[in-house]
């Protein structure tokens, strides 16, 4: 079953983080989600595929009462992001889904009506939880043509989707990027792979190096905190990207 932890609390604005499950088949990537609550009301990010619907719901269980669940965001269209929707929204028919305009018409199929999206234009958007503000940052072609990521500001977080991410071991279950050096050289491959874009690439580097960041949290893998943020901008300014590895 995955696990959940909590990665910021400050009053009743909340992170909780559910990851690392070591019983999902091994055909099947593994997956972070990341819930932020704010008084009584929470979102949920990158919610996952339909698969693993009853290990995620049962994790956020385990730590709050999921039906304060009334947002989701996804930060691009792929199925490990959200092909879970249509099992969220039988659960909280009032849902509503932020994700990039591009896939308005793509991601109804797994679920929803013209009610369910909230659409995010190409330069972004800001958007409310509570009390708390959440800014949808471009990061397209990272891999996907239509992607964000999502900035909570006032925790200094930022969630990044597929940039960041590494494919641990199943041995490996710390929440917590903790030998930076060790850590990269899982995450190499996958970035050359999968990253379209070196301009793209640099462009969001320059952007979020601005940003004041403590926590950038991948889909895949563990969280980069502290120093490790700077190194991880740092690396990836630096890597080419879009190759095809042949080794």
């Amino acid at each position: 079953m995955k696990k959940s932890q909590m990665i910021f609390q400050e009053g009743d604005h909340q992170w909780i983080m559910i990851a690392r499950d070591p019983e999902k088949p091994n055909y099947l990537i593994d997956t972070n989600e990341f819930v932020i609550r704010s008084g009584n009301q929470a979102l949920l990010t990158d919610p996952g595929g339909m698969e693993i619907f009853p290990a995620v719901f049962s994790a956020i269980s385990q730590m709050m009462d999921p039906v304060e669940i009334n947002q989701l965001f996804a930060s691009h269209q792929d199925p490990d992001i959200i092909s879970s929707l249509a099992l969220w929204i039988e659960f909280q028919p009032e849902l509503s889904c932020h994700l990039s305009w591009l896939w308005g018409s793509f991601i109804p199929h797994f679920g929803g009506t013209d009610k369910t999206f909230s659409n995010i234009p190409d330069m972004g958007k800001t958007f409310r939880l509570n009390n708390i503000d959440l800014e949808c940052v471009p990061a397209h072609y990272l891999h996907s043509s239509g992607n964000f990521h999502l900035y909570d500001k006032q925790a200094k977080i930022l969630f990044t989707g597929d940039v960041g991410a590494a494919l641990l071991p199943i041995e490996e279950t710390d929440f917590i990027v903790r030998n930076f050096d060790k850590h990269i050289n899982l995450a190499r491959g996958f970035h050359q792979r999968w990253m379209g874009s070196n301009e793209a690439k640099q462009q969001w580097c320059e952007r979020v190096i601005q940003m004041d960041i403590n926590m950038l949290c991948p889909q895949h893998g563990a969280i980069y905190e502290g120093e490790n943020v700077e190194r991880f901008i740092n690396w990836f300014a630096e890597l080419p990207v879009g190759l095809l590895r042949e080794d």
